[in-house]
This record gives C-alpha cells, sequence and structure tokens, in this order.
C-alpha cells in the first residue's frame, strides 16, 4: 500500500552545505532549500556525522528542500544507501517540520556512543574528542 508523496528533505547534518555529504544532495534538489525544524534531539556519534531521534523533546535544527520531481526516486536511493552505509542503522522517515511541510529525513537507529548536542545543531555543537578505533 502505497503512502503519499513526499517531495521534500529535511536534513540536520552532513548533507547541509558546507559539510561533506552536501555534493550527494545538491544535484537532486530544486532549490537552496529553507531554514527549518523539526522536534527531537541531535547527537555528536564522535565519528563526524550527527544522529537524530524525531518526535522527542527538544528541536533539530536543519534545512528543507524540494526534491526535483524528475530525479526523486534516484535522489531517495542514492541517500539511502549512503545512510545504510554508516554505523548506527540509520533509517529515511517522515517528519513534519515547524514550518508544517511533510518531508524525509534520516533517523539514527541503535548501537553508537551518542553526546547530546543542546543547541539541535550539527553545526553549533561542542567539539568532542574522534572516537578510538585502537583498544
Amino acid at each position: 500500500m502505497a503512502g503519499p508523496v513526499t517531495e521534500h528533505l529535511f536534513v540536520y547534518g552532513t548533507l547541509r552545505p558546507g559539510d561533506v555529504r552536501w555534493p550527494l544532495l545538491r544535484c537532486f534538489v530544486t532549490d537552496e532549500g529553507v531554514d527549518d525544524t523539526t522536534p527531537g534531539a541531535v547527537f555528536d556519534t564522535g565519528l563526524d556525522f550527527p544522529a537524530a531521534v524525531f518526535g522527542s523533546e527538544g528541536t533539530i535544527v536543519g534545512r528543507t528542500y524540494m526534491l526535483r520531481p524528475d530525479r526523486s526516486a534516484d535522489a531517495l536511493e542514492v541517500l539511502d544507501e549512503e545512510e545504510s552505509s554508516v554505523a548506527g542503522f540509520y533509517r529515511r522517515v517522515r517528519v513534519t517540520t515547524g514550518r508544517g511541510v511533510e518531508a524525509w529525513a534520516y533517523a539514527y537507529g541503535a548501537g553508537l556512543d551518542l553526546s547530546p548536542i543542546p543547541s539541535g545543531d550539527w553545526f553549533d555543537r561542542p567539539r568532542r574528542p574522534p572516537a578510538s578505533t585502537t583498544g
């Protein structure tokens, strides 16, 4: 059973302009996006990317983009693959943003050592040392 069509994407971390994954998204959007928020909490994973838990207390700061209609399926396929390639069991979920837009977003699943980002903004996080890869 197909759900409603969602043509927007809410990004809160490395997919935002100025961060490492923005080039992945840039060719799939129709606009420059708008500053937006959604209910939830954002965390530092210590791995140079954030994790979001949607619907919890707090506010996640990010941007909402309209996906190009002719490329939206491609965009979601590329992003689903990218998001599933990192630790944390990320999955695509629907959220409603502070501007009232229904959008896709990528939610954290489990398994990482998370540090809360009190501001809710990945770009305004306290820096913590990178996670150690040695025992």
